[in-house]
């Protein structure tokens, strides 16, 4: 990079594993001399760095919570330039929209793999805004519940079309915080009788169009 500069780099884990994590120096600023370089977990420096050619790193063992959160690395020298890794659990939500009818209860559910939360928030999305979803407040229309310590479900009670859209659960961990998407459609209860109001209404017609034809036959036999 150039002096100055910060990159961050968000990186999503769902299980147990090692990881290296590497800052590396572009090539047209590999002039560069005498560079300090630091790695830090925190405001905690790491001692122990492998250095190649233009490229340092740490090799770290993510075995539960306290080996996540943010670590960086920092090269100074005539230039200044570093880097940010935020490491977060892996959130699970249902990629696929989750789709009810009015009047129906929907049922939106979050697991997180590995890693235990200290506490799960559900959100709405109202335009460009996340809202907290308050199950206390509005115990006539949402049930939070806690099943395990790693998974949430979200009820929401009576849908109605105000209920469609997008929802977020976030789950808080000594180190950060990791959130999950979902999807949830709301359709009238009068799109699953579209089809059969068609047919039905092919049917009318059809009988009509016969009926009428009966009778136009019955005029002409006795004009006849």
């Amino acid at each position: 990079g150039v002096s100055g500069t910060s990159v961050e780099k968000n990186i999503t884990l769902d299980r147990a594993t090692r990881i290296e994590l590497s800052c590396r120096l572009d090539n047209k600023y590999s002039h560069l001399k005498s560079l300090q370089v630091t790695w830090k977990r925190g405001n905690e420096t790491i001692g122990h760095i492998n250095k190649t050619e233009n490229s340092w790193s740490i090799q770290l063992r993510i075995l539960d919570n306290s080996n996540l959160g943010g670590y960086s690395c920092t090269l100074k020298g005539e230039e200044e330039t570093s880097a940010m890794f935020h490491l977060q659990p892996k959130i699970e939500g249902k990629e696929k929209p989750i789709v009810s009818y009015e009047g129906d209860t929907a049922v939106m559910i979050c697991k997180s793999f590995d890693y235990t939360p200290i506490a799960w928030t559900w959100y709405m999305t109202n335009g460009s805004e996340q809202i907290a979803i308050n199950d206390s407040l509005l115990a006539d229309k949402y049930v939070i519940n806690r099943l395990s310590a790693n998974v949430t479900h979200l009820k929401i009670l009576k849908l109605t079309k105000e209920d469609d859209g997008v929802y977020w659960c976030e789950a808080a961990f000594e180190l950060g915080k990791s959130k999950g998407k979902l999807k949830l459609r709301v359709l009238s209860l009068m799109v699953p009788l579209k089809p059969f109001l068609a047919i039905v209404a092919e049917v009318v017609i059809l009988v009509t169009i016969v009926f009428l034809y009966e009778m136009y036959s019955k005029k002409k036999e006795k004009l006849a």
